[in-house]
């Protein structure tokens, strides 16, 4: 049951991505093309498809067997989470904050240390006693991804920010498969190649996609224009 419903969570946070794109033009005033919004309906569609566990009649049957508040509260938990990434955006894009209260945090814990008198030790020794090699471990990669995240806010929006975390599932199947013996189902399969598919269509240039663009820039007209020219050049000649 517990599967099930983070199953279901896991649908309904790919399936809000494009709240979050309406949130997203409505704070940064930024437009997206239509081709942009298929995309990311694509997007949504392969997030979905890779977490459907299987085919058969007994989990095609559990897909919608939830209570509906855990899908209401699924769909508020995605709708608040776009929200705040959207708002953090743009907080982090309209205002230049230094690293001043980091050296605030750190003059309060040197304060408890001098009302203590440093009975127990400065304050770094008790901030980092008992760490293990795992512990640092766990540091440095929360530490790491939230540097990048804060990266990608600030030089680059949310819209990169939920590409790269789908396209992270490429990366973890492929991790899973060697470190835990894994086995990739075919949802999973399809739904990379749909993000995939996505992604150039989010960020290609439209002529790359359409051709028609890159073919006028070039010269080169099609057999039926070429054809209604020489009609046309006919027809003045002609008395």
């Amino acid at each position: 049951m517990e599967n099930g419903c983070t199953q279901h969570e896991e649908q309904a946070h790919s399936g809000i991505e494009g709240y979050k794109e309406r949130v997203h033009q409505f704070f940064l005033k930024r437009r997206l093309t239509t081709l942009q919004w298929l995309a990311i309906i694509l997007l949504a569609i392969g997030t979905t498809t890779s977490q459907v566990k299987g085919c058969g009649e007994a989990s095609c049957g559990s897909l919608f067997s939830a209570p509906i508040q855990g899908y209401m509260l699924a769909l508020l938990s995605a709708w608040l989470s776009a929200l705040a990434g959207v708002y953090t955006e743009y907080l982090m894009k309209k205002n230049n904050d230094s690293f001043f209260g980091s050296i605030f945090n750190m003059a309060r814990l040197l304060l408890d240390d001098v009302r203590v008198g440093f009975e127990n030790g400065p304050w770094w020794r008790r901030l980092l006693s008992g760490y293990t090699i795992t512990t640092w471990l766990v540091v440095l990669n929360l530490g790491s991804s939230g540097l990048i995240v804060s990266w990608l806010l600030k030089y680059a929006d949310n819209i990169v920010k939920v590409y790269s975390t789908s396209m992270a599932m490429l990366l973890t199947m492929v991790l899973s498969v060697f470190l835990f013996s894994f086995k990739p189902t075919m949802q999973l399969f399809l739904g990379i190649i749909i993000c995939m598919i996505s992604l150039h269509m989010y960020f290609a240039p439209a002529h790359m996609l359409v051709g028609t663009l890159a073919a006028a820039a070039a010269g080169v007209t099609s057999p039926a224009s070429n054809t209604s020219k020489e009609i046309a050049v006919d027809g003045k000649e002609e008395p």
